[in-house]
This record gives structure tokens, C-alpha cells and sequence, in this order.
């Protein structure tokens, strides 16, 4: 009977874990096309004649779907069982990648975009939610680590797996393999995703309305902020910027609403989160950080291709360091976050900090033809530092959020971060081409003065954070 007991405890365990490990490909997937895409923008103008517009629309109209839908989509997977909105999710996630590389005009390419990162949308709170449901304890530790490496490495290896993907399928058409992968991936992660994943969150499924009217204020609310980011190339109007306070207007009445809804009724989301010091400053180290950390990608990539010349395969090779630094440390991060809590993530932005700090150096006075070898060390430094930051830090966020709140408490954590990178690219980018102007084209200048900026919103997370580990201290 013992012998049973365990097999059956064995069995259960392992398709726990494999459950994961098909919620990791799917984040993995839609986390990858943020980034993948950019280095395959020069060979859609070739093939489409698309606009500026349409290219950044290509580019940006996936983030912007993104971070609207991610609130509802963890709430109806609270609501209604995460496998079903996972599993949809993923499917269409895959029709539109396929419809996105068989694309034969601007519109519709920008179309399915829009398409696929509302599916990206969808999936994500759920691969979160999961892990809180499943993982109890020290394990959701080391669950969160493997997700942290997952984020890490999706982030930065985008841009390396899409100049692979053009080189192999040519300057013309290669840019429809960066879809056209994800397709078999998406498939199995659908089959899969229906036979491992659990059907309901644990206890009673919550049958009330999804909160219609908080639904449409926040996405209004996210829309209106992030639409002058996303766009702040192509609208050269300085009104543009009315748009972020209307939308914090529209936030705060939904802010409102939804503890008026909360009386009699399940809301999209619960602001009695906030109440959780974990949670509120965990939040907010997650969007100042994203603000920060994702453009560096942004710059770097500007820098080497348009400045220096480098093919998108150099220039992806350039950035794997921080991705396999961000990794291993993620995963490590998730083991030994228990232990040390918030001052891990403390010196994980500390590193990453030295790590920037150390690229901006020893790029001062050196060759240009040199550059991807002078900075690999230290971006790894910096990558090891950001697996101590974002892995611990989302644990750590969602360390005492009930099961039943977990995908919507998770889906405006995602939210948070999507808003701090679209902020961060805009502000970053801004700094990069104010510079590139007026040091007359100097491309090596104007990445390190941005460079540092990108190190300075870093620095205001590493404030945040000190604050939570002070007022821990305090009450301890």
C-alpha cells in the first residue's frame, strides 16, 4: 500500500513539473517574439514595401495587445481554469503566427500581430498562476527560477534566433521563419497543454461576471499610456503626451470602481493586493526595472547594426552573454530566494549596475571594430545580476498572494513591466538619438550616454528595493 502510495505521489509529482515544463515553451514562445522580430524589420520593408508606420506598428502593436489584455486574461483563468485559457491562448498564438508569415501585405502583417500578442496576452498570466497553484513553499522557489531564466533568455536571444532565421532563409523571405517556428511549437504545446495541465483552480470554480466595466477602464487606462510610447516615433506631435495623464485619469477611476465592485462582487482585480508590502514594492521594482533593463537591448542593437555595420547574427551573438548570465543566475536565484529574500534582489541590481557601469568603461577610447569582444564579460556580469533580480523579485511579489487571485495578481504584475519597458525604450531611445544629433553622428557617444540612463533607472530600482529591505529590517 506504501509502495502504491509513492508511485502514485511520484506520478503526480512528475506531472507537475511537466506541466511546467509545457508552460515555460509557450512563455518562452510569446515572450521570444517581443524581440525576434526586430532584426527581421529590414528584410519585411524588402519583401512588403511596408511604411515606417507599418514597421512600427509591426513592432509595437504586439506589445501594446500584449499588455492590454494580460488583467483579464489572469482573471478569467482564475475564474474559469487556467488550461482552458492556456490552452486557447496557445492556439491562437499559433494561427496567427502562421497567418503572420504568410502575410502578403502591411496591413495584414500588422494585423496579426495585433492578433498574436493579445494570444501572447493570454497565455502568460497563466504559466503564472500555475506555478502558485502547483508549487507550494521552497519549490515555487525553484519554478519561478526556471520561468526567470525562461523570461531571460527569451528576452535576449531573440534578436541572435532571428538573424539565424533570416540567414538561413534568405534576405527576402527569411523574416516568415521568425513566425513559422513557432507554429510545430505551438502545436505540441497545445496537445500537451490539454493532457498535463489541471482543469480548475483549487476550490470552487468562481461563476460571477467578469467585471465588464473594469475590464474596458483598464484597458482604455493601459492603452492611453502606452500608445504615445509605442508610437513616439511615428506622432511627432508633442500633444501625444496629453494621452499618459488621461490615462492615469481613466486608472484612477478604476481604481475607484473596482473597490466599489469589490462589495458585492468578485473585481478584475483585488487592490486589496497592495496592502502586501511584498506586492506593492515588488511591483514596482518590476516596471522600474523592466524600464531599464529592456532597453539596453533596444540601444545595443541600434549601435551595432546602424552603427557600427554588424549583420543582425553579430549583433545577436553580441547580446547572448547576458542571456546566459541572466539564466544560470535565475536558476539559481530561485533555489536560494527563501533564504535571503529581498536583499538578493538588492544585489542583483547592484550587479547588474557594475555591469553596465563596466560596458560604458571600456568602451570609452576603444575600438569600434572590437566591440562585441570587449563587452561580452561585463554583460555577462550585468545578465548574472538580472537573474537575481527578476526571478527572486517575482517570487518574492507573489509570495502571499492567495491561489485564487494569482493569474489577475500576476497579469498586472506583467502589465507593470510591459508599461516600464515601453517607458524605458521611449525614454532611452529619446536619450540615444538627442545625443546621436548633437555630438554630429557620434554612435559610440550617444550609446554610452544612454547607456547610463538605462543604468540610472536601474539605480531607482535598486532605491525601491532598499526601501522594502529597510522597512523589513524595521519591523523585524
Amino acid at each position: 500500500m506504501d509502495d502504491r502510495r509513492a508511485a502514485v505521489t511520484d506520478a503526480g509529482d512528475r506531472r507537475r513539473w511537466q506541466a511546467l515544463g509545457v508552460g515555460l515553451v509557450a512563455a518562452f514562445m510569446t515572450l521570444l517574439d517581443v524581440s525576434i522580430v526586430n532584426v527581421a524589420v529590414p528584410s519585411m520593408d524588402r519583401a512588403l514595401h511596408a511604411s515606417p508606420s507599418d514597421l512600427q506598428w509591426v513592432l509595437s502593436g504586439y506589445a501594446l495587445t500584449f499588455g492590454l489584455i494580460l488583467v483579464p486574461a489572469g482573471r478569467f483563468g482564475d475564474a474559469r481554469g487556467r488550461r482552458t485559457a492556456f490552452v486557447v491562448g496557445v492556439a491562437l498564438f499559433t494561427l496567427t503566427s502562421a497567418l503572420a508569415g504568410l502575410a502578403t501585405s502591411p496591413a495584414w502583417l500588422v494585423t496579426t500581430r495585433l492578433l498574436q500578442g493579445a494570444a501572447a496576452g493570454v497565455v502568460n498570466p497563466q504559466v503564472t498562476g500555475l506555478i502558485q497553484q502547483l508549487f507550494p513553499g521552497t519549490e515555487r522557489g525553484r519554478a519561478f527560477g526556471l520561468l526567470g531564466a525562461t523570461i531571460g533568455i527569451s528576452t535576449a536571444v531573440g534578436p541572435l534566433l532571428g538573424g539565424l532565421l533570416i540567414q538561413l532563409g534568405g534576405e527576402e523571405h527569411g523574416w516568415r521563419w521568425v513566425f513559422f517556428v513557432n507554429v510545430p511549437v505551438g502545436i505540441l504545446a497545445v496537445v500537451l497543454g490539454w493532457r498535463l495541465l489541471p482543469t480548475r483552480p483549487a476550490g470552487q470554480p468562481d461563476r460571477h461576471r467578469l467585471d465588464p466595466v473594469g475590464v474596458l477602464l483598464l484597458g482604455v487606462g493601459v492603452l492611453l499610456l502606452l500608445l504615445p510610447l509605442v508610437q513616439r516615433e511615428q506622432w511627432q506631435s508633442p500633444w501625444k503626451w496629453a494621452l499618459v495623464p488621461a490615462g492615469l485619469a481613466v486608472l484612477v477611476g478604476f481604481g475607484l470602481w473596482e473597490r466599489r465592485y469589490a462589495r458585492h462582487r468578485t473585481p478584475l482585480f483585488d487592490l486589496r493586493l497592495f496592502r502586501l508590502r511584498s506586492y506593492t514594492l515588488g511591483a514596482l521594482i518590476a516596471l522600474v526595472y523592466f524600464g531599464g533593463f529592456t532597453a539596453i537591448f533596444f540601444i545595443f542593437t541600434l549601435y551595432l547594426q546602424n552603427g557600427l555595420g554588424y549583420s543582425a547574427l553579430i549583433a545577436g551573438l553580441a547580446i547572448t552573454p547576458f542571456a546566459l548570465g541572466s539564466a544560470l543566475a535565475s536558476t539559481l536565484g530561485g533555489r536560494i530566494v527563501n533564504r535571503f529574500g529581498r536583499p538578493l534582489v538588492g544585489i542583483g541590481l547592484v550587479v547588474v549596475v557594475i555591469g553596465l557601469g563596466t560596458v560604458v568603461l571600456v568602451l570609452r577610447g576603444s575600438p569600434q571594430h572590437s566591440v562585441p569582444l570587449l563587452t561580452a564579460v561585463p554583460l555577462l556580469v550585468a545578465g548574472l545580476g538580472s537573474g537575481l533580480v527578476i526571478t527572486p523579485n517575482q517570487t518574492l511579489t507573489l509570495s502571499q498572494v492567495p491561489v485564487p487571485k494569482a493569474g489577475s495578481a500576476a497579469g498586472m504584475l506583467q502589465t507593470g513591466q510591459r508599461i516600464g519597458s515601453a517607458a524605458g525604450i521611449a525614454a532611452v531611445g529619446a536619450m540615444f538619438f538627442s545625443s546621436l544629433a548633437s555630438t554630429g553622428g557620434d554612435w559610440a557617444a550617444a550609446f554610452r550616454h544612454s547607456l547610463l540612463l538605462a543604468a540610472g533607472v536601474v539605480v531607482l530600482a535598486l532605491v525601491a528595493a532598499g526601501v522594502d529591505i529597510w522597512v523589513g529590517h524595521r519591523r523585524s
